[in-house]
């Protein structure tokens, strides 16, 4: 990032101007060192649906939905690539951007904005499940005080994070989180192989012969929906390239050879940013996965209500002894609360930024848009800490929020079409390749979001 001046418009990222560009780094280590906008989406990706969706499907069903894991992480990625090229070529919010898609509108915005809005009533209830997971993880540990009054210091601390922290502390935070559960998740599923509960490569087999049994279908469903790159994750992705300097570093649209060549080298960052992240949390994903199959599968244990942390544990204790239970309640801590924390970050802006839209406040004003961020630091982890002291299942509230998910992937898919073929600049046109994957990618997803609203009629 550049060194902060006294230009308002260099310190901005939302605001475009020519004084703003820089030359985009052509080779892989100085790509490298641009990267940060995947490490907060795999931070907020792994907590509801890696180590809770993902561990609750292979305890339920097995070996046999191995596949259904893999395909979600991997067939979102080119909806996430559409969306962060969408950010640099135009400078456009997600929201900026959904109030100028076709169809109705309400007042000032577009129904989309509207839609997204109702759809996150429900994604209230999955955030309040992760928050709640953050309680009970700490209150095993320390049970010196009740899973409410956790709840209620883990929401103080996210909102202190979050309320004046600005895109480098974010990413920073997320990238250290990251690498801690990565490694202890790991561990564990190296050890597996030195237990009764050792892998064999004819259960990895059967995971890939894409079977899906009746029983399994509404839990695969909502895995689909809130593992890999969800629909508010790819939503996200916007703010935070923006954010690190992608769009700024490019420019405002000119019809010059110079812009497009910055153009090119600055989406080839994000794109690098992005595969690197869908590698990560991929493996991740898969690593949990494997271990609920192999280790709470087998005995016959699904996680649920507050015994949810205590059952997750024994991933970690089965395949690491018992001394491993602390261990793993760190884990449990880390990996929750990098969601919770990169869910609030994302949210406090991409909220600004619809009411921005619907007319309430002007985001684009520098001082606003940081006043609303920090406002909603606060009021968004109290309101997640009430549902979850007032539902009490955080399992069953983590996978109504990866239900609606699948739902909301219908309007990104919308988007994507949109931003590809009729926003995307004639000298920014991609590959066939891109465009097979996007349609593969597109069709996959209309097909469980269809699937997912009949069942619910």
């Amino acid at each position: 990032m550049p060194e902060p001046t006294n230009n308002p418009l260099r310190e901005d990222p939302y605001l475009l101007s020519e004084d703003s560009i820089r030359e985009p780094p052509v080779t892989f280590s100085g790509k490298f060192r641009q990267l940060g906008p995947g490490f907060i989406l795999s931070a907020a990706i792994v907590g509801s649906g890696e180590l809770i969706a993902t561990t609750t499907l292979g305890a339920k069903a097995g070996f046999i939905t191995f596949w259904v894991i893999l395909l979600s992480c991997l067939v979102k990625v080119t909806l996430q690539l559409e969306f962060g090229k969408h950010a640099i070529y135009s400078g456009e919010t997600i929201m900026a951007a959904f109030n100028r898609l076709p169809g109705p509108r309400l007042g000032k915005a577009s129904w989309t904005i509207w839609t997204w809005l109702f759809i996150q009533l429900f994604k209230l209830l999955q955030v309040g499940g992760i928050i709640g997971g953050v309680a009970i993880a700490l209150h095993i540990a320390f049970a010196f005080l009740p899973v409410p009054a956790w709840t209620f210091l883990a929401a103080i601390s996210a909102a202190l994070l979050v309320y004046k922290g600005y895109y480098g502390s974010v990413e920073k935070l997320c990238l250290l989180m990251i690498g801690l559960f990565t490694l202890l998740t790991f561990a564990s599923l190296f050890s597996l192989q030195y237990t009764p509960y050792a892998l064999g490569w004819d259960e990895i087999a059967s995971g890939l012969s894409f079977n899906l049994p009746v029983a399994a279908v509404g839990v695969a469903i909502a895995a689909f929906g809130i593992t890999g790159v969800g629909g508010d994750e790819i939503m996200y992705y916007n703010y935070w390239c923006i954010e690190k300097g992608y769009a700024r570093f490019t420019g405002p649209y000119r019809d010059t050879p110079e812009w497009q060549r910055r153009a090119k080298g600055w989406i080839s960052v994000m794109y690098l940013d992005a595969l690197f992240s869908m590698l990560i949390y991929t493996l991740v994903t898969a690593a949990f996965y494997l271990l609920g199959a192999a280790i709470l599968h087998r005995q016959g244990t699904v996680p649920e209500g507050y015994a949810m942390i205590e059952t997750l544990s024994y991933i970690y204790t089965e395949t690491l002894g018992p001394w491993a239970k602390s261990v793993y309640l760190l884990g449990a801590f880390i990996v929750l609360y990098s969601t919770l924390f990169a869910a609030l970050a994302s949210w406090t802006r991409i909220f600004s930024d619809a009411f921005g839209q619907i007319g309430w406040l002007d985001f684009y004003r520098q001082e606003t848009r940081k006043k609303s961020i920090a406002i909603m630091a606060w009021v968004f982890p109290f309101a997640w800490s009430l549902l979850y002291l007032f539902i009490k299942l955080p399992v069953l509230m983590i996978l109504l929020g990866g239900f609606s998910t699948s739902i909301l992937l219908l309007i990104v898919v919308f988007a994507a079409y949109n931003f590809r073929y009729r926003r995307t600049p004639a000298n920014l046109l991609p590959t066939r390749f891109y465009d097979v994957s996007l349609w593969i990618s597109a069709l996959v997803i209309l097909a469980v979001g269809v699937y997912s609203i009949s069942k619910v009629i």
